[in-house]
């Protein structure tokens, strides 16, 4: 049984310092540690009953929206991204995309590109709007209310359209980040995991919109072809633990719909199960996790760690269900593969539960991320499950 009292204080404590609860407070919002957030809301419903969190989770959706699905306060630009006006901006709050949240105004078209400060620069990244997808649905799914589910759909409609583009050479490619009113690039160059990302994104939004029985909203099946030609002979092995993480979370997802009958795909399933262990290879024999704390990055090592839990939930269905997995044998033997390192999950959480490791400069530089993504290490049901 998952002890829900870290995830508690860890939650309280985020709600009360990024102004989620006051609102004379400001409000201190940034998409991808927004999105962790409702998952964490969600999870805390979920074991307690208290419709409280998942109050916390539903004023969190309408924070980010309010202030991330419109132009910045030092933004001569008011109102809602997209040029959408006030009224239709209510009804269909992510139809213009959503502001990462960064500190620093996004770099005009005309300003010279600078790898070190666009960093901290605010525009839209594909795959912080994949996470808000993903935690819109998870509302939807809790909630029974099909509204956040259109939201996603519309969402990704959005990012498809502006992240997406065909070379000269008719090649599907996408931009890594965009401007915050998605009309230019910001960096140009493709992320490795978005496509993937994107194809199980856009699929779980699909079959959730069906089950929900909702028949309107955007239909994304041209998006889904895209995604597929983008993902064809791509290697999806990275060093990177929040990389592999990512990976193994997505593994876990496209797992659920094949069981659940939505896609029928086991070999890109096994590819990302071997992409993803060689990458855990190459990275524990790195050390990195051995390194002194001011040289690691919480949010990063525990991505991984929320990767493992994946690893661990996909293992729990296949022993009820390995009968009627397709080509479950060749899919389990993948999974064994991470058996010798699942247990490295919980020495990352006991690492970064320590006091004062999140006393050091390295978690204090990044708290409100390192704090939800440690929350959804300690339980990640809610994130995990479709």
């Amino acid at each position: 049984m998952v002890d829900i009292l870290p995830v508690r204080d860890i939650m309280t404590e985020f709600a009360v310092s990024t102004g989620l609860m006051d609102p004379e407070k400001p409000h201190r919002r940034y998409l991808w540690t927004d999105a962790f957030g409702v998952f964490n809301f969600l999870e805390l419903f979920r074991q307690t009953g208290d419709e409280n969190w998942r109050k916390s989770a539903l004023r969190l959706v309408d924070q980010v929206h309010l202030v991330l699905g419109r132009h910045r306060s030092d933004d001569p630009r008011k109102g809602w991204i997209g040029k959408i006006m006030e009224e239709e901006g209510s009804l269909h709050p992510t139809k213009g995309g959503l502001r990462i949240g960064k500190k620093l105004k996004e770099r005009k078209l005309s300003e010279p590109y600078d790898q070190n400060s666009e960093w901290d620069r605010d525009g839209q990244y594909y795959h912080y709007l994949t996470k808000w997808m993903h935690a819109l649905n998870c509302v939807s799914i809790s909630t029974g209310n099909p509204v956040f589910n259109t939201w996603a759909r519309e969402l990704a409609k959005t990012a498809h359209h502006a992240f997406v583009y065909t070379t000269p050479m008719g090649f599907k490619r996408m931009y890594w980040k965009m401007s915050i009113d998605l009309s230019y690039p910001l960096v140009p160059s493709m992320g490795q995991h978005d496509p993937i990302d994107g194809l199980i994104t856009y699929h779980q939004l699909q079959a959730a919109a069906s089950e929900l029985g909702e028949a309107g909203g955007p239909d994304l099946h041209a998006e889904i072809e895209d995604m597929e030609r983008l993902c064809e002979g791509k290697s999806w092995a990275t060093e990177d633990p929040l990389g592999i993480g990512g990976i193994l979370a997505d593994a876990c997802r496209l797992f659920q719909l094949v069981m659940n009958g939505r896609l029928n795909n086991t070999g890109l399933l096994i590819d990302l199960l071997e992409h993803s262990f060689t990458g855990l290879e190459v990275y524990l024999m790195s050390r990195q996790f051995e390194l002194p704390v001011d040289y690691r990055l919480a949010f990063r090592e525990l991505g991984l760690s929320i990767g493992l839990h994946a690893i661990e939930r996909i293992k729990d269905i296949m022993a009820e269900t390995i009968h009627e997995f397709p080509d479950a044998g060749s899919v389990d033997s993948r999974i064994t593969l991470f058996d010798r390192y699942l247990n490295l999950a919980q020495q990352l959480e006991r690492f970064w539960l320590e006091q004062r490791n999140r006393n050091s400069r390295s978690w204090k530089g990044h708290e409100d991320i390192n704090n939800v993504m440690l929350a959804t290490s300690l339980a990640p049901y809610s994130y995990l499950k479709l």
